[in-house]
C-alpha cells in the first residue's frame, strides 16, 4: 500500500508581489502589465527589440532588461508614455472603491484591443 502525500495548496492573492511580500507590490503588478502590454505590441508589429527601441526611445539593450521584467528603474508613468509610442491613448480614470470602507483603493490595468 503506497502511502499518498497531501499537497499543500495555497490561493494566490492575484498579486505575485503582494504574495511574495514585496513592499511595492501593486506598483509592480502596475508595471508588469505595461510591460507585457509593451511586449504584445512589439510581437504584433513584428518589430525587432532594436526597432521597437528606437520607437519608444529607449537603447535595445535596455528593452530587453525591460521586457525579461528588469522594470524597477522605470517609473510607471515613463512605461506609459512607452505605450503612446506605439499609437496607444492612456486613460487614467478615478472612481469610487466599492469595497469594505477603510479597505484602500487599488490600482488596475485594462489593455482595450484595437
Amino acid at each position: 500500500m503506497t502511502k499518498q502525500r497531501r499537497i499543500k495548496v495555497e490561493v494566490g492573492s492575484g498579486n505575485v508581489f503582494a504574495d511574495l511580500g514585496l513592499p511595492d507590490a501593486e506598483e509592480m503588478l502596475l508595471k508588469s502589465q505595461i510591460v507585457m502590454e509593451l511586449h504584445r505590441l512589439i510581437k504584433q508589429r513584428s518589430l525587432t527589440q532594436t526597432a521597437a527601441a528606437k520607437l519608444i526611445g529607449i537603447g535595445q539593450p535596455d528593452l530587453s532588461n525591460l521586457l525579461r521584467g528588469r522594470f524597477r528603474g522605470y517609473s510607471a508613468e515613463r512605461l506609459m508614455r512607452m505605450l503612446t509610442a506605439f499609437d496607444r491613448d492612456v486613460v487614467i480614470s478615478v472612481r469610487l472603491h466599492r469595497k469594505k470602507t477603510g479597505q484602500a483603493g487599488r490600482i488596475t490595468f485594462r489593455a482595450v484591443a484595437a
